[in-house]
């Protein structure tokens, strides 16, 4: 889908701003929202962060566009260093580009990003929301970076392949269609 640097750049950023605050909401909502309401004492997430003062971030309590702007800033340097270039050559050791059909090779790129970043973001996740207050223990971080993965896995892969994957190259699409009609060769 892209064809140079400032495409795959815009492709990323669209991927991320998406994606980020699917996670942040997953995060905040389904995985942590009962325990955030029981803790506070609210009747609602929002209610239980606002509670509380915000979310814990690397020992400290910060507004949620705080944790939004953090997350963000992590993960579109990771997909564009490291999550699109290493997907994108998983995906060529396993598939020709050229004799692949594209429906196939997409989504072995999708796979192959999800199997780098979840874990690598799930990690990065594990030291910005471990409970510093309690001490330090790489048991504990190695810990909460399994469970995290385990909770993030499952999302990140059914979400990616069939909601914002998809989502993201039909706008990707629309916003790049006169480059690629004036450039047949990278259609």
């Amino acid at each position: 889908m892209p064809t140079n640097q400032f495409q795959r750049c815009i492709f990323a950023l669209i991927t991320v701003i998406i994606t980020v605050h699917a996670y942040v909401f997953y995060s905040l909502y389904v995985v942590n929202g009962a325990t955030l309401m029981s803790v506070t004492g609210e009747s609602g997430v929002l209610a239980a962060i606002n509670a509380q003062g915000g979310v814990m971030l690397c020992g400290k309590l910060v507004p949620i566009w705080a944790v939004v702007l953090v997350e963000f800033c992590l993960a579109y340097l990771l997909e564009i260093f490291v999550g699109s270039p290493a997907s994108f050559k998983l995906a060529c050791n396993v598939f020709d580009m050229r004799s692949t059909n594209p429906v196939i090779f997409e989504t072995a790129i999708i796979c192959a990003t999800v199997g780098i970043m979840c874990p690598v973001m799930s990690f990065i996740a594990a030291w910005l929301y471990y409970p510093y207050y309690m001490g330090f223990s790489i048991m504990t971080l190695l810990a909460n970076w399994l469970k995290l993965v385990c909770y993030n896995f499952p999302f990140a892969f059914f979400s990616q392949l069939f909601f914002i994957q998809p989502f993201v190259r039909t706008v990707f699409k629309l916003l790049f269609r006169k480059s690629s009609q004036t450039n047949p060769e990278t259609a």
